[in-house]
């Protein structure tokens, strides 16, 4: 473990103390109780300053069979558990983590690079989410209808799924899991968690922290569980047909093969996958708003961010000017530890990250694309993790090989336009379908983009740019995307079964189709 937290003055010890971790050399947990796993340790290194924050366990197969039993015990008396009373205990985890929320951003700051106001932030969305989830737990509705037969009553009304499988990736390394977890809960369902066996510190901590607030409620061991280790582990859960749902976040790739391996045993998925997003920067746009917009939907997290903003489509009117702006803007970024509030922009996860980069970057230039800002990686005095690059920009064509991917890392790519039906179908001409955003003051333009003829993403802003989302809407995205809706309005449903009842409270048996039987 690093002696300090770089630049802070605050021990790693002191953070893993605020938050009440004594133990971290375990590969899975069921709440009550944590094992270390029969697999390889994991070793989880800070891009901040390539340090081992800690080692951590990992699972094998019977460690996993064992989590599962665990869990699906735990169902069979959490499910029974009224949903407000469920509600309450999820209003005392968003207490707690009020409580921890400032030695949980920094740990999340540290262990995966974003800046602290970002770590900060991450937490308070984990807070938000809780605070959603308590209304929630009044308000699981179900629809009555009218039935066609006389002396019958019909409605619908939800259950829950059982064990809910949530497989996270490292960039949002605590937010999404409690996206998912906060909801489930109220719903009536556990939870398994395989965090990111590039984070795993992060997940332990929030562990902790629910831990303590259950065994206050006496909520059943195995409501929450985690399960640590690489993609062999969440092989194991996407296979079970003990896990009903598997909600992934993470690549294209990966979640095709989550799909695959669901959906042949007929399970349920929540996909949260690549995001490719534009901005749309009109002649008509407020460009104080714009330039502001894409600069931190670009750079921020490093552009780590599923929803972070990787083209920019600008009017040939006014494209010189934003241009210029934002290579001006780009020269003006700090780049650096991340736990220093006076830097804009931090590392990126690991080498392996930085390699992706290169690589885009070169592939960008081979296709004929020109660089406005350079980039590289960074060296020297607070470099020496190897994972600080310099954000680029690049002017390039929507049809190239590069720009049809998503690099998780900032790279800008810059794109012209003339009419707004072309930059609908600038942006609309990729895989991805996940966040998209126009600038511009012009009412007719606005209602374009959002109408059915607009973008085809599952969200669409207006003068908002692409990254980041509010927990009150239901975030995710479209085609290769996944299709999957996480967090607010009504996505609560993915969590549970419909079921249609209906009640005779007549004597007869009136049968379909008018069928009689003489008895």
């Amino acid at each position: 473990m690093p002696e300090v937290l770089s630049n802070t003055g605050t021990g790693i010890e002191e953070v893993l103390k605020a938050l009440n971790i004594k133990e971290l050399n375990f590969g899975f947990s069921t709440g009550a109780k944590e094992g270390k796993g029969s697999g390889e340790p994991i070793g989880s290194y800070s891009p901040v300053d390539a340090s081992l924050v800690a080692s951590v366990g990992s699972c094998g197969q019977e460690d996993y069979n064992t989590v599962i039993a665990t869990a699906e015990k735990a169902f069979e008396e959490w499910r029974k558990w009224p949903a407000p009373k469920r509600g309450e205990v999820v209003r005392q985890i968003g207490e707690a983590l009020r409580e921890k929320k400032e030695p949980l951003g920094k740990l999340v700051s540290f262990e995966m690079g974003k800046s602290l106001q970002e770590g900060l932030g991450e937490v308070q969305e984990m807070i938000d989410i809780c605070d959603f989830a308590v209304g929630l737990s009044r308000q699981l509705y179900g629809l009555t209808m009218h039935s066609e037969r006389p002396l019958h009553r019909m409605y619908e009304q939800y259950h829950p799924l059982g064990i809910v499988g949530i497989i996270s990736a490292f960039n949002f390394p605590v937010a999404v899991w409690s996206w998912n977890t906060m909801l489930a809960w109220v719903c009536g369902d556990v939870c398994v968690w395989k965090p990111s066996e590039k984070s795993p510190v992060s997940a332990i901590a929030c562990q902790n922290i629910i831990k303590e607030v259950f065994k206050k409620n006496d909520v059943p061991e195995g409501v929450s569980c985690i399960i640590q280790g690489d993609y062999t582990v969440g092989e194991m859960m996407t296979a079970d047909k003990r896990v009903p749902l598997i909600s992934a976040t993470g690549s294209i790739r990966m979640g095709k093969k989550v799909a695959a391996a669901v959906g042949s045993r007929l399970g349920k998925t929540l996909l949260e996958l690549g995001g490719n997003n534009a901005v749309i920067i009109t002649e008509n746009a407020d460009l104080n708003i714009a330039i502001v917009g894409s600069l931190f939907g670009a750079v921020g997290t490093c552009g780590q961010r599923c929803t972070s903003t990787r083209r920019l489509i600008i009017h040939d009117s006014i494209y010189e000017d934003v241009k210029n702006s934002l290579v001006k803007a780009y020269g003006q970024l700090r780049i650096g530890d991340p736990l220093d509030q006076n830097n804009h922009v931090g590392p990126l996860i690991d080498r392996q990250a930085v390699e992706a980069y290169l690589n885009a970057i070169e592939q960008v230039k081979a296709e004929g694309g020109k660089m406005l800002v350079d980039g590289g990686v960074l060296t020297g005095e607070g470099y020496e993790s190897g994972c600080y690059v310099k954000p680029a920009i690049a002017e390039a064509q929507n049809h190239f090989k590069i720009v049809q991917q998503e690099t998780f890392a900032p790279i800008l790519y810059l794109l012209k336009y003339s009419t707004i039906e072309e930059a609908i179908a600038i942006q609309n001409g990729v895989d991805q379908g996940l966040s998209s955003a126009i600038m511009t003051t012009n009412l007719r333009q606005a209602e374009l983009f959002l109408s059915y003829s607009g973008s085809d993403c599952g969200i669409a802003n207006v003068n908002i740019g692409t990254s980041g989302a509010e927990i009150g809407g239901a975030f995710g995205g479209e085609k290769e995307t996944g299709g999957g809706r996480e967090s607010g309005s009504d996505a609560w449903k993915v969590y549970m079964r419909r079921q249609t009842n209906t009640i005779n409270y007549s004597t007869e048996l009136p049968l379909a189709q008018g069928i009689k039987f003489d008895i």
